[in-house]
Formats: structure tokens, C-alpha cells, sequence
């Protein structure tokens, strides 16, 4: 969430990346709740300074009657105000979780048709092979088998398919662990305090992409990038350890709501996959600088691989709360003809680090909340379909990347 000074002195702007963004929110609101609950702190605060000056005075000898019947009403009086102060901060906090993120300057206006291509690499490839016709005529996938066990969009992958997967994980591994990232597993399951502090809080219930777990106060992760986040909850960290460079490990399950209309074949979307997540926690004025960087690292990765690619600036209709920036890579389909979304990385500035409290002390001693980033390095379903698709052969073998072969025992095809 915002801060709410940063609110006040920078209304119109907070307004406007709102609106861009599509959120129907009412600042003034957020800021007459937050008159409302610094009145009641003060009236709080002044029966507190009177409860403790009443009971210094009943030290040391038998307090007046009047005294303690002053006490008795104080006392009644404060409790009360302090259910009521808990009531508007609640209400409060919930209005100010509704703000999303401010925009950068240059994040192009208008809706997901108004995102802007920024550059791209390795021309438009046609042919290629349909990825699941191609994988179930080899056996390497079993959707139907999926679907008898956990229902539609849910599948095995086999034999060489498995150990493609294998691969790309190690070889997505090697790449970011050289850039300096820290190989990490996460929790698949988080706390609703975690992922709504992340930021991954739909804008209705018929939004929700996340599986709950009934009973409990948890929910299956969509993106290492939640458990990430939460790493270093109400943590201060200091300021000479920064950057801290993560790379998560993790499977991500997702309803994939609102996904009507999108390309929806096969491996590319479904509700259950594997992924290899870039994150950063650094300070607020080097997440630029970040930024930049994991997009490089994304594009070597594609480059390196042989996958044909676009990136694009995301526009702000199509970013989420807590995002003021987001790249996507998308990777041209020979089979298709067209671009399709392949990677994410996001500048989420101080968003979601206030959320969970995570702070850097700096040198001189003084408190401020970070900067996180993520990034996807590989996302595992997705990047087998550009691969069957960029290099399957007319003689039905898959031709192995160069940079996957030392991980596929240097054969030449699987």
C-alpha cells in the first residue's frame, strides 16, 4: 500500500494512476478516514496520559475515594474509545489496501492493446509444430489421465518432455545464480496476510486466480514471487546487505479466472505449473537500475535459448496494484503467427514492502521502507511450448537448444 503522507502531497497523481490503472476508488475517502482516525488516536492518547497520571498519584499511600472513582471513569471511558479507534483503523487500512501503486512517467496509457513494443530480437520464424500434438504423438504429456486425477487443465508430463523441463530449470539455474541470485525454495502454501500484502488481492471475489485452502488461513501460491515477498516480513534489514538477489523455485497454481478468450491450448495456460522467479529487495533509489537489470537477464535467457522475441511496456490499464512499471516478454509462435506472453518483470517500488513492514536501516541510522522487484526467469509450461514449437523437425525429433545439451546427456535430439 501507499503511505498515506505520500497521499496527501501527491493527490493528483495518486488520482490519476488510479484511474489509469481502472481502480474506481474514492482518495478523499481514504483521507477523511484517516482525519478520522487520527482525532480518535488523540482522544485515545489524552485518557492514557490521564489513566497513568491518576495511578502515579494512588502510589505510595491509600488514594482519595474521589481518586479512584476518577480512575474507574477514565478507565470506562478509554475502553470504549479504544474499540472504537480499533474500528476506524481497521476501516481505514482496508481503504487505504484499495489504492494501488503510482505509475512511472513513461508507462503508456490505456488498455492491454495500448501496451508499447520497446524492441525485439530474432525476426518472425514460420512452421513449427502444434506443442501438444506434437507432445501427445510422442507421449510426453497425459492431459486426459490429468484431468481423471485433479480435473481439466491439469496434466503429467513424460519421458523426454520431463527431463526437457529438468533442463531448462537447470539451465535457468546456472544463468541467474551467474548474475548473482540466491537459489531459494519456497513454501507453496502462504498466510492471507502474505498474499494480501503482496498485493495478489483481486478487485472482486469473481477475480480471485487463487486456491484456498478451506478451514485454514492459507491459499496456494500463484508465483514465487508471494512467499518471496514474505521472506523478510517485519524485518529491518541493513542497508550495507543490499541488494538481496533471490531466485525461487517453486510450483504455482492458478484458476486461471478471467483467462476466457486467451490462448488456452495445451501447456500454455493451465492450473498447475512449475517456474524459476527472479526477486530483489534493494533500495528505493536503485530499483530502476534493477529493473533494467532483470529484464537483461530475461532476454539473455531467450537469446541464449534460441526463442525468438518481443518486450513490451506494459500499459497502465493492464498493470496490477502493486506494479509502476511492468515489461512483459512475449516470444513469436512460428505456428501461430503471432506474439505470445511468455515472462513478466515488475518494479513494485515500496508497494508491497509496506505491506508486510520491510524496512532498511541506512548507514546513518535512519528507518524507510525498500524496494522489491520479480521477475520471471523461467516459467517451465510456457517455455516447453516455444521450444516444441521453434524446434521440432519435419523428421518428428526435437532438436536440443545448445545451451540445454550438457543437461540432456549433449544429445543433439530428444
Amino acid at each position: 500500500m501507499l503511505d498515506v503522507k505520500f497521499i496527501r502531497e501527491n493527490l493528483a497523481l495518486v488520482e490519476k494512476s488510479a484511474k489509469e490503472k481502472g481502480y474506481k476508488i474514492n482518495i478523499q475517502e481514504v483521507l477523511d478516514l484517516d482525519e478520522k482516525r487520527k482525532k480518535e488516536l488523540g482522544r485515545v492518547e489524552e485518557l492514557r496520559r490521564q489513566r497513568n497520571e491518576i495511578a502515579a498519584k494512588m502510589k505510595g499511600g491509600k488514594p482519595a475515594p474521589e481518586l479512584i472513582e476518577e480512575g474507574k471513569r477514565v478507565k470506562e471511558k478509554l475502553a470504549g474509545l479504544e474499540v472504537k479507534l480499533t474500528e476506524v483503523e481497521a476501516e481505514f487500512k482496508d481503504a487505504l489496501k484499495s489504492v494501488p501503486n503510482i505509475i512511472f512517467e513513461d508507462v503508456p496509457l490505456g488498455g492491454e492493446e495500448d501496451s508499447v513494443e520497446i524492441k525485439n530480437w530474432g525476426g518472425k520464424p514460420e512452421g513449427g509444430a502444434d506443442h501438444l500434438d506434437y507432445a501427445v504423438s510422442r507421449d510426453w504429456v497425459d492431459f486426459e489421465r490429468g484431468a481423471k486425477v485433479a480435473g481439466a487443465k491439469f496434466y503429467y508430463l513424460k519421458n523426454e518432455l520431463a527431463l526437457l523441463e529438468n533442463a531448462l530449470v537447470q539451465f535457468g539455474l546456472k544463468k541467474v545464480m551467474e548474475k548473482g541470485f540466491n537459489f531459494i525454495t519456497v513454501p507453496d502454501l502462504v498466510s492471507s496476510k502474505v498474499l494480501e500484502g503482496t498485493g495478489f488481492s483481486p478487485r472482486s471475489s469473481d477475480q480471485s486466480d487463487e486456491y484456498f485452502i478451506e478451514g485454514e488461513d492459507l491459499a496456494l501460491i500463484a508465483t514465487a514471487e508471494i512467499a518471496l515477498t514474505g521472506y523478510h516480513m517485519n524485518e529491518i534489514i541493513e542497508e550495507k546487505d543490499l541488494p538481496l538477489l533471490y531466485a525461487g523455485y517453486s510450483a504455482c497454481f492458478r484458476k486461471e479466472a478471467g483467462a476466457a478468450g486467451k490462448h488456452t491450448r495445451g501447456l500454455f495456460r493451465v492450473h498447475q505449473f512449475n517456474k524459476l522467479e527472479m526477486y530483489v529487495f534493494c533500495l528505493p533509489e536503485k530499483s530502476k537500475e534493477m529493473h533494467e537489470m532483470i529484464l537483461a537477464t530475461e532476454e539473455e535467457i531467450w537469446q541464449e535459448l534460441g526463442i525468438p522475441y518481443r518486450v513490451i511496456n506494459i500499459a497502465a490499464g493492464d498493470l496490477g496494484a502493486p506494479a509502476a512499471k511492468k515489461y512483459d516478454v512475449e516470444y513469436w509462435s512460428p505456428v501461430d503467427q503471432c506474439y505470445r506472453e511468455l515472462t513478466s518483470c515488475s518494479n513494485c517500488t515500496d508497494f508491497q514492502a509496506r505491506n508486510l513492514n520491510i524496512r532498511v536501516r541506512r548507514e546513518n541510522g535512519s528507518l524507510e521502507v525498500l524496494h522489491t522487484l520479480n521477475g520471471t526467469a523461467v516459467s517451465l509450461a510456457r517455455t516447453m511450448v516455444a521450444v516444441i514449437e521453434n524446434y521440432a523437425t519435419p523428421g518428428g525429433k526435437l532438436k536440443v537448444p545448445e545451451v540445454l545439451k550438457p543437461y540432456l546427456n549433449n544429445k543433439e535430439e530428444i
